[in-house]
């Protein structure tokens, strides 16, 4: 886990704004900058959550696969077809490690980075937050979705849960998991996020206090 190695100083206080707003200075003073990088399944909300999250922090928002397709002047499924999927990961590692250098950043990546071991050194700098949503959930959201290159053969449910399959246990080695199984709105997500990542911090407050 990334955030846990690191020493944390600041006095962690509970949210007690009325209108669920993170003040510029409690920000500051609770995160110390450090980077929140979303991870979790294709379809899971990260950069609508991401979105939001970054600007209840007063942080900048990254999203990896859009700044994949800025650089390299491609979509992904272009990238997929024409240079395949090794490709695509190389410039996804090459992307977060850029991101790695900056603070003060919510980064929604995309749903397979957590399977390289690379992609992890980079991850271990900041706050790792997995956003756990069903397959079925998943489905729903993403069954009239065409673009994703990695669901495009078979059946979509039964490509879900294999992927959930072969990327679970690398989801769980994240520092904080949301679990996401009704129709909450994006704004709940993140105050529910907001809450796990504070625990986690306070938990680490008292593991270095004994």
């Amino acid at each position: 886990m990334m955030y846990l190695r690191m020493t944390i100083i600041a006095p962690v206080g509970r949210l007690t704004s009325k209108n669920s707003k993170i003040s510029e200075d409690l920000a500051v003073d609770w995160l110390r900058g450090v980077n929140i990088y979303l991870v979790g399944m294709m379809g899971a909300g990260k950069t609508t959550v991401g979105r939001i999250l970054a600007r209840e922090l007063k942080y900048r928002f990254f999203d990896t696969d859009e700044l994949i397709v800025r650089v390299a002047n491609q979509s992904i499924a272009e990238i997929f077809e024409g240079e395949g999927e090794e490709a695509f990961r190389k410039l996804e590692t090459k992307v977060l490690g850029e991101l790695c250098a900056y603070q003060n950043s919510v980064v929604a990546t995309g749903g397979g980075i957590v399977t390289r071991s690379s992609n992890w050194s980079y991850l271990h700098y900041g706050i790792v937050v997995w956003l756990d949503v069903p397959v079925d959930r998943l489905y729903d959201r993403l069954r009239e979705d065409t673009a994703r290159p990695l669901l495009r053969e078979g059946d979509l449910k039964s490509k879900l849960q294999s992927l959930l399959n072969e990327r679970e246990r690398f989801y769980t080695q994240a520092d904080v998991r949301v679990c996401i199984s009704g129709d909450e709105r994006a704004q709940e997500v993140v105050r529910r996020a907001i809450e796990e990542i504070q625990k986690a911090i306070e938990s680490k407050i008292a593991q270095d206090i004994n």
